[in-house]
């Protein structure tokens, strides 16, 4: 399949604000646009949303910074895997 070249034109500060975001995410401009377009074919419309507000709101993170502070309030952040494993046996008794 050959390539083709996409050419528009942005205002400056949207183009640089647009590389800083994608670099946050761990990818380039370009990934980006040809991201779209794939996606943008595959649904026969736009497909989905990417902000960095979706990262810090992941709720399994949540619920693993909420165990490790519980465990941190109650003196067992520490505890070795046999520790634990004896504390589990210890309750199903």
């Amino acid at each position: 399949m050959a390539n083709s070249l996409i050419q528009f034109r942005t205002e400056e500060a949207s183009r640089i604000k647009a590389i800083n975001i994608c670099e946050k995410l761990g990818i380039d401009l370009q990934t980006y646009m040809r991201m779209c377009i794939s996606r943008l074919i595959q649904e026969n419309g736009i497909p989905f949303s990417m902000n960095l507000n979706d990262l810090s709101e992941n709720r399994a993170i949540s619920a693993m910074k909420a165990a490790s502070r519980i465990a941190e309030e109650n003196g067992i952040s520490d505890m070795t895997l046999d520790e634990i494993n004896a504390e589990i046996s210890e309750a199903r008794k």
